[in-house]
């Protein structure tokens, strides 16, 4: 699968990910773009997953006829540190997400 880590993602994360293709919005040119610009652009260069902590982008954007799914993370800050343990999380939403669906994963509170 062909993750892009969206700018609010530690770039660090992706190598939680290396069974997969996983790139920055850095590394694949489309830093800086707006959520609807960089969605379109990911889509065309065939990106499967935007993978981001960006909560508001699902109310803000529309998916309809993109292949690009979105996994939200919900978590508390955006650090490396709270985002870890949500890998494995992420890895099972990535095995049954569908082209242009928007799947949240939360983060585990300590029992």
């Amino acid at each position: 699968m062909k993750i892009l880590l969206d700018e609010c993602v530690p770039f660090r994360l992706r190598h939680r990910f290396s069974e997969h293709e996983a790139h920055t919005v850095q590394w694949a040119g489309l830093k800086g773009l707006e959520n609807g610009d960089m969605l379109r652009a990911a889509d065309a260069a065939g990106y499967d997953v935007l993978l981001t902590v960006d909560k508001g982008i699902i109310y803000q954007q529309n998916l309809a006829g993109q292949r690009v799914a979105i996994i939200v993370m919900r978590v508390g800050t955006n650090r490396i540190q709270e985002l870890l343990p949500m890998a494995d999380a992420v890895l099972r939403a990535m095995e049954t997400i569908k082209p242009g669906e928007v799947v949240t994963v939360a983060a585990q509170l300590p029992a």
